[in-house]
């Protein structure tokens, strides 16, 4: 079974959704952050990233940091911006993108879920993330950004939330970016008693984006479990927020790769050793067209790159994927990316900048770009599924969720 539990959430009023609602921590530095915040005190990116309310240079981690996340939380709050809930309900939230749609439900899923593997990862998180999460979790008793998760569609499930997508929204906002965002409550007894009730036979929940603030929620729970002693499982810390999308309607971006330098070999030798586990051609696309291919643009010219049959385990659900075709064949062996972690020779570029992204890094000082076809929802779970994780920058979800539309205070 899987839990997903109503909520008080505390929301924008109407008028305000539109300059309340932030992309999440995540995604921008703090230059950035300030940027998109700059003459909206309404922003959750003061929420989100409250460095960028303090003097310059402040450090991220600072005691002052936490402390202005949680004073300005309470700011929305006391200001009336956000308000309660009068009764716990779901809420749906449908994203588009393009022609891109996507529906998910916004509920409480469990702490224990997690930790005996119900709820399941595909990534490894960096412990200065999750220190830095955990913080503000702890400091502000709140979820303040969603998680994102999925699960394998249940029809019946997709029936009630597109019956709640007929009704009026409470939110129908444009972000600049383009994204729609909609928001429906969802507070009738019954259809909310159905629903948990569904989410019931849920054999498996998955973390799509949010690793860290997973993570976060969980070691928020287990602290608090830890000093409190045993209870009875519904105390609000055993639960934390999440937006639960069935897996068919969401959509994952390629995941690109620049490095610095040929690692010391021209670029004649350097495609002399691409050639013995790749079959290497002119290209009149950029992107690959089909799974076990490759973009890759060097000097100033774009090729195919086909790894070549035997060249990798087409079985294993880890090194079968083409991230790990390209690490553990070329980006390894040939360039010396040992730990893509941690070199600082190699960059990410997510999809959503485009194949123009890879030609401008390139043109700008990188030696060698790659393009790298999408990671399947399918692939992320049966990693999940086997009890592994992918390699980093594995996968890039678009539409990003917008922070601040629905907050989870720990006080429910």
């Amino acid at each position: 079974m899987s839990q997903l539990k109503p909520f008080r959430a505390y929301r924008p009023r109407p008028e305000l959704a539109a300059q309340v609602a932030a992309v999440p921590y995540d995604v921008v530095n703090t230059q950035e952050a300030a940027e998109l915040a700059k003459g909206n005190p309404f922003s959750f990116l003061h929420v989100g990233r409250p460095e960028i309310d303090l003097p310059p240079g402040t450090d991220v981690h600072s005691d002052a940091v936490y402390a202005k996340g949680v004073s300005n939380l309470r700011a929305l709050i006391g200001n009336g911006s956000l308000f309660r809930e009068n009764t716990p309900c779901l809420y749906v939230y449908q994203q588009r993108m393009g022609d891109h749609v996507q529906a998910g439900l916004v509920g409480l899923c469990s702490v224990e879920e997690y930790e005996t593997g119900q709820i399941k990862r595909h990534e490894f998180t960096r412990k200065d993330k999750e220190d830095d999460r955990t913080r503000h979790v702890t400091e502000q008793a709140a979820n303040a950004e969603p998680v994102f998760l999925t699960y394998k569609a249940v029809p019946y499930i997709d029936h009630i939330v597109n019956d709640i997508r007929k009704q009026l929204p409470v939110y129908d906002i444009v972000t600049p970016d383009g994204i729609g965002h909609t928001v429906w409550v969802v507070s009738g007894e019954t259809v909310v008693y159905e629903l948990v009730h569904l989410f019931n036979g849920v054999e498996a929940l998955y973390i799509a984006d949010g690793h860290h603030r997973t993570a976060a929620a969980i070691r928020y729970g287990q602290a608090r479990r830890a000093a409190e002693g045993p209870g009875s499982g519904e105390e609000p810390f055993e639960s934390f927020m999440a937006v639960v999308f069935p897996h068919d309607q969401l959509k994952i971006m390629d995941y690109n790769r620049v490095v610095k330098d040929l690692n010391g070999l021209s670029q004649e030798a350097f495609l002399a050793k691409v050639r013995e586990k790749f079959e290497v051609a002119g290209s009149a696309h950029r992107a690959p067209q089909a799974p076990t291919t490759f973009g890759m643009y060097l000097g100033g010219t774009w090729y195919e790159l086909k790894a070549k049959p035997g060249s990798f385990p087409a079985s294993d659900p880890v090194r079968g994927l083409d991230v790990s075709i390209l690490q553990e064949n070329l980006l390894g062996p040939i360039l010396g990316i040992d730990d893509p972690r941690t070199n600082t020779r190699i960059d990410f570029v997510g999809g959503i900048r485009g194949m123009d992204e890879l030609e401008r890094r390139v043109k700008e000082g990188y030696a060698v770009a790659f393009a790298v076809y999408p990671t399947s929802l399918t692939q992320l779970m049966s990693v999940a599924d086997a009890g592994e994780v992918m390699p980093p920058k594995s996968t890039w979800f678009e539409p990003k969720l917008r922070s601040g539309l629905l907050v989870r205070m720990y006080e429910d």
